[in-house]
């Protein structure tokens, strides 16, 4: 299982959550929920307390993701299978152009 927290601006949002099995959620924080219940990350995916859930990587992360000649250098440098959609983001999408930017979270310091 591999997960990241996510951040709208230096506000801490949600998490999100690569399972096992290869399933992905995505919730907002609860906190954040009752304080910016209509400061969405995406259009898709407004505020709400469920988690969502899909069989694949959420359109919006991928689109953090870097493309072309960077991606090229990313998988090189850190050696990630360009397949690998969760790894990319968690090694290259912390420091993102614009509002949202991604931090891994460790598993084993929790």
């Amino acid at each position: 299982m591999r997960q990241a927290k996510i951040f709208y601006n230096t506000i801490f949002c949600g998490l999100l959550t690569e399972t096992d099995g290869g399933d992905y959620t995505f919730g907002y924080d609860h906190e954040y929920t009752e304080q910016y219940p209509n400061q969405f990350i995406t259009f898709n995916l407004p505020v709400r307390k469920e988690s969502y859930t899909d069989k694949r990587l959420f359109p919006f992360f991928e689109g953090l993701i870097p493309e072309g000649w960077l991606l090229d250098i990313a998988t090189k440098s850190w050696k990630i299978n360009r397949n690998d959609r969760m790894g990319l983001l968690l090694a290259c999408c912390q420091n993102c152009i614009g509002a949202v930017s991604v931090e891994p979270v460790n598993i084993n310091d929790e």
